[in-house]
């Protein structure tokens, strides 16, 4: 049993850049990855805008050969991967590969995929369906694929919360090492919903903005202009480890993942609870998960996904678990520059808030210009906040009432 838990690494591919170094760089600077959709011609559709990964390329990295065959949620998973892997110091030709487990979500998983083929079914009939059809759609694939690509032999599997995918991956992660099953796990989620499919039924249940004329102003979570939020791609992944054995190894580490909550609104298929019960029930449970006291919480990486309903009922939410604590907290919502990365949107706002304690600095909450009355807590709202940080939280909720929170500290070696 592990009584420590530790983050060694991370790997990230998102519409701000392609990997950790340039993500980071580019969030702190408040720089937008959304724009005009280029990966179909969106004419005609209600939103034209997303945050696509630009210039992505995994042939160098992957092959071609295996890259072919990945749909392009896997694709991410496995760049992220080996980034994450790297970073860590992890040498899979050391490591006992029965203890090394993936676990990686995704809430639509191989969507781009099915498109292309239903249309390949209805031009020319059942036999052109590509043979690889079903094992690039299955949501299982990125994590399975990603298993596959290091020899990882440890529990390997797919948790599908839609937007607390990732948070709940990294949460589940944590537990199977606390239990001793493994010692190493790599978590978290990756997602590429932006399809003719996706957008038109985002669309069709009013989520996405329409703001078409300025599409890096538009998603701007927590102020009154706010319209919808805004489809984003991308993939966010952890490498954890026992502390045990991290220390084994001599790794470095960035912070100790010390609590994990989740809960249901049971309440509404797409809207939050209206008093944030079961999101601050969840926010509460990964405190005391994690053995502190809410006081001592000082930044949330919020779930802020720039629509009307969410930003109200998760401000309520915060209220409702620290009382007046909650006008002492650094908040922010990285989904005003990377858009909603939907499942993958939990792990790569777990390593914006493994970053934030590392880096002393709490990434902005961009397009805030005219704060919502109902919105009334300290958002970073515009520029970067430079502050240390000793304990942050990532919150997700997500369309059946998922609500999943997550708790990291600092460490000292």
């Amino acid at each position: 049993m592990a009584d420590c838990v530790v983050v060694t690494g991370i790997g990230l591919v998102t519409p701000v850049g392609s990997d950790r170094k340039t993500t980071w760089e580019n969030l702190l600077q408040g720089k937008s990855g959304i724009d005009y959709i280029s990966l179909f011609d969106a004419e005609g559709y209600e939103s034209r805008i997303a945050a696509e990964v630009n210039a992505f390329d995994p042939e160098p990295i992957l092959g071609r050969k295996e890259a072919r065959r990945l749909d392009r949620f896997a694709q991410f998973a496995c760049v992220a991967a080996l980034e994450a892997l790297e970073d860590s110091g992890i040498d899979m030709a050391s490591e006992n590969p029965d203890r090394v487990g993936v676990l990686i979500g995704s809430g639509v998983g191989g969507i781009l995929t099915i498109t292309e083929q239903y249309k390949i079914l209805l031009a020319k009939g059942p036999k052109r369906v590509s043979p690889f059809l079903v094992p690039m759609m299955l949501g299982d694939m990125a994590s399975g694929q990603v298993s596959m690509m290091i020899g990882a032999k440890g529990p390997n599997f797919s948790t599908v919360s839609a937007c607390a995918t990732g948070t709940d991956s990294i949460g589940e992660a944590l537990e199977m090492i606390r239990r001793g099953r493994a010692d190493v796990v790599i978590a978290g989620g990756t997602e590429a919903a932006i399809c003719e499919i996706g957008v038109a039924g985002f669309n069709s249940c009013m989520a996405l903005s329409t703001r078409n004329d300025d599409p890096q102003a538009a998603s701007r979570p927590f102020d009154s202009g706010r319209d919808g939020f805004v489809l984003g791609e991308g993939a966010g992944l952890l490498v954890l480890e026992s502390l045990e054995h991290a220390e084994k190894r001599g790794a470095k580490v960035l912070a100790e993942l010390a609590g994990y909550g989740a809960s249901s609104d049971a309440h509404h298929v797409t809207q939050p609870h209206p008093e944030g019960e079961g999101a601050a029930r969840a926010m509460k449970w990964a405190i005391e998960d994690a053995k502190l006291a809410p006081e001592d919480i000082e930044y949330i990486n919020a779930h802020g996904t720039s629509t009307p309903l969410n930003d109200k009922f998760e401000t309520i939410a915060m209220k409702r678990m620290f009382g007046d604590h909650a006008y002492n907290l650094a908040i922010s919502s990285t989904k005003s520059m990377t858009g909603h990365l939907l499942g993958a949107a939990g792990g790569i706002e777990a390593a914006f808030s493994v970053l934030t304690i590392k880096e002393g600095v709490i990434p902005p909450t961009i397009n805030i210009d005219d704060p919502d009355p109902d919105c009334d807590l300290n958002y970073v709202p515009n520029k970067a906040l430079k502050q240390e940080v000793n304990v942050a939280m990532s919150n997700s909720l997500g369309f059946g009432g998922h609500n999943a929170s997550l708790v990291f500290k600092s460490f000292s070696q």
